[in-house]
């Protein structure tokens, strides 16, 4: 699997993180309530630091790749994705670790990129499954994941640690190769 692509339509453009990324992240995660349904709270600088040195670490180790999500009308960074939890056996791979800049919320952006991604994962990369998962608590992200196609699997109790220590109920999504067609004709006829 190439770690070094951009993927992009007329909307956005994605590219892999780079730590000159940085200025621009903290521009976008200083609202602390964003992070409430995400892993770690991007609005603590240090906290900031860490996960861009490690994005770009795993993007090296060929673990995860995280990207860089670019609106291209006036070319500024809005938030970031990622794909990981890759397995190229099972040909199963997960889009996550998403977050858009409260701004660019809302306006049709996080479909543009799931559609780009999708679309990479079953196309170019020919995986037979993308997994998508949130916080059970996240109903707008769940509303998402609905609203783009994908299908509701299940729930993980207690699965992950948040932030001030809270347990996360973690729930599961996904789209099967099988799938991908008839999503990709009913995204396109909108």
């Amino acid at each position: 699997m190439d770690f070094n692509f951009e993927l992009e339509n007329e909307c956005v453009k994605l590219r892999p993180v780079r730590r000159s990324d940085f200025d621009a992240f903290e521009n976008l995660t200083n609202d602390q309530s964003m992070w409430n349904y995400f892993t770690s709270d991007l609005s603590d600088k240090d906290v900031l630091i860490t996960w861009v040195d490690e994005a770009v670490d795993q993007l090296k180790a060929k673990k995860r790749l995280a990207l860089t999500l670019i609106e291209k009308k006036q070319n500024r960074i809005i938030g970031s994705t990622s794909l990981g939890n890759i397995s190229e056996r099972d040909k199963r791979i997960e889009i996550g670790w998403t977050w858009i800049g409260r701004e660019f919320q809302g306006k049709g952006f996080n479909d543009e990129v799931k559609y780009l991604l999708l679309k990479y994962c079953f196309e170019e990369l020919c995986f037979e499954r993308v997994e998508l998962k949130t916080d059970v608590l996240n109903t707008y992200a769940r509303q998402a994941m609905l609203r783009i196609g994908l299908k509701e699997e299940g729930i993980l109790r207690s699965h992950t640690l948040m932030t001030h220590g809270r347990r996360r109920d973690t729930i599961y999504y996904r789209l099967l190769k099988d799938e991908w067609e008839q999503l990709k004709k009913q995204i396109n006829s909108r």
